[in-house]
C-alpha cells in the first residue's frame, strides 16, 4: 500500500473531523479571495470612472488675467505676458519620459464669434480625439468630417433656432450644423465645435492653440510625474492636475484595503489555528495506528508523509473550492460597494495565490503534529492493545 493510499483512506475514516477542518481552510480562502477581487473591482470601477472623466491634466499659457474662459483659459479680456501654445507643442508632450503613460493629447483653440450675429465661444477641436475624450457625448446627428461642418450645443440650437443641415455664418463663413450635442449639463451646451485647422484659419491665429487637454490612460498612473516633465518641456505653459474627480473613490480604495489587510491576517490565523488544533487531535486519535505503522517497519519520515500528505489533500481542495466561492461571492459583493459593472472572470494569479495561501497554512499548520506523530514511541503507542 503506497502512502498516499494510507493518507486518503484516513480522510475518508474521519469525515466529520476533516470537514471541519476543510470548511476553515475553505472559508478563510474564500473570504481572501472575496476581499481580494471587490478591490480588483473598485480599482477597475474607478479607473473606467477617470476614463469617462475625459481629461485629467489641463494646459494653459501663463496668464494673469481671466475671463470668458474654458477650463481657465482666458478667451476674452486684455492678457498680458502671455506665451501663447502652439500646435508644436503637442510632439513636445509625446515626447515625455512618461509618454507611454499619456491617451489622448487635445489642443483645442477658443475664440468668440459672430454666429448668427450673436457672439457664441467657438471651440476648434481635433473632432476623432474630442469624441474618445469625451465618452459622455451623445450627438444628433453627426460628427462633423469636413472643414466647413461644425457641431453645436442643444443651447446654441435653442438660443439660435438651429437644426441639422443648415447654413450658418461664423464671422460672415458659411458652416453646416452637421451634427447637434444633446444636452449634457455642462459647458459644452454652449459652444460651437468646428475643425482646429479651419479655426485657426478663420481667427488668423496661425498655429497658436488655447489650451491642451491631455487623457492618462489609468487612474494610477504618475500624474504628478508627467505634470512635472510636461511642464520641463512647456516652460511657458502652465499644466495642472485635475485630481478632484477621483480623491475621495481613491480614499475610499486606500482605506478599504487597509481594512482588506487587517480582516484577511485575523481570518488566516484563525484558519490556521483551527487546522493546527485539528490535525493535533487527529495525532492522538490515532497513536494506536501509528503505532502499528512504527511496529511495520515505518520510518519516522513516513509517518511524517501521511499526516502531511493529508494535510496537503485538504488545502488544495480548500485552496480551488475557496477560491470559486470567493469569485461567485464577489460578483454579488460588487453590486453593493456601487460599482457600475463587476467583471467577473477567473484569475489564474489570484487561483494560484489562493492555492499557494491555503497549502502554506495547511502544511505549515501541520508540521508539528506530524513531527509529533513521527516521534511517537511505538512501544508506548501500543502499551493499550
Amino acid at each position: 500500500m503506497k502512502l498516499y493510499h494510507i493518507s486518503l483512506n484516513s480522510l475518508l475514516r474521519r469525515k466529520a473531523r476533516m470537514f471541519f477542518l476543510l470548511a476553515g481552510l475553505l472559508i478563510a480562502v474564500s473570504t481572501v479571495v472575496l476581499l481580494m477581487s471587490i478591490g480588483q473591482t473598485m480599482n477597475e470601477d474607478i479607473a473606467n470612472k477617470l476614463d469617462e472623466y475625459g481629461a485629467n491634466i489641463l494646459i494653459v499659457p501663463r496668464s494673469d488675467e481671466l475671463s470668458l474662459s474654458y477650463g481657465g483659459m482666458s478667451v476674452s479680456g486684455v492678457s498680458f505676458d502671455v506665451n501663447p501654445l502652439q500646435q508644436s507643442d503637442v510632439a513636445k508632450i509625446r515626447q515625455i519620459k512618461n509618454k507611454d503613460n499619456i491617451k489622448i493629447v487635445s489642443p483645442k483653440l477658443l475664440n468668440v464669434a459672430d454666429v448668427q450675429q450673436k457672439k457664441v465661444m467657438v471651440v476648434g477641436v481635433h473632432f476623432d480625439e474630442e469624441i474618445t475624450l469625451k465618452k459622455w457625448w451623445t450627438i444628433i446627428g453627426e460628427v462633423p468630417r469636413e472643414e466647413d461642418e461644425v457641431l453645436i450645443g442643444v443651447d446654441v440650437k435653442r438660443k439660435l433656432q438651429l437644426g441639422l443641415g443648415q447654413v450658418i455664418l461664423i464671422n460672415d463663413q458659411p458652416f453646416k450644423v452637421s451634427g447637434i450635442l444633446n444636452e449634457s449639463g455642462s459647458q459644452d451646451d454652449q459652444l460651437v465645435f468646428i475643425d482646429l485647422e479651419r479655426a485657426q484659419k478663420l481667427f488668423n491665429k496661425g498655429s497658436e492653440i488655447s489650451l491642451i487637454e491631455v487623457a492618462a490612460l489609468c487612474y494610477d498612473c504618475p500624474i504628478e510625474e508627467i505634470v512635472a516633465q510636461t511642464s520641463d518641456k512647456l516652460p511657458g505653459a502652465r499644466v495642472t492636475a485635475i485630481q478632484q474627480t477621483i480623491k475621495s473613490k481613491m480614499k475610499s480604495i486606500h482605506q478599504f484595503e487597509q481594512f482588506s489587510l487587517g480582516i484577511s491576517v485575523v481570518i488566516l490565523f484563525v484558519a490556521i489555528l483551527i487546522v493546527f488544533t485539528t490535525m493535533s487531535a487527529s495525532v492522538n486519535e490515532r497513536k494506536k495506528e501509528i503505532g502499528i505503522f512504527r511496529a511495520m517497519g515505518y520510518r519516522q519520515s513516513h509517518i511524517m508523509r501521511i499526516i502531511l500528505q493529508e494535510a496537503f489533500l485538504l488545502s488544495t481542495l480548500a485552496g480551488l473550492a475557496g477560491y470559486f466561492l470567493g469569485l461567485l461571492v464577489s460578483g454579488y459583493a460588487g453590486s453593493l460597494i456601487g460599482a457600475d459593472k463587476v467583471n467577473v472572470h477567473v484569475d489564474f494569479t489570484i487561483m494560484a495565490l489562493s492555492l499557494a495561501i491555503s497549502i502554506v497554512i495547511g502544511l505549515g499548520a501541520s508540521l508539528y503534529p506530524a513531527i509529533k506523530a513521527a516521534r511517537l514511541d511505538p512501544t508506548v503507542s501500543l502499551q493499550s492493545l
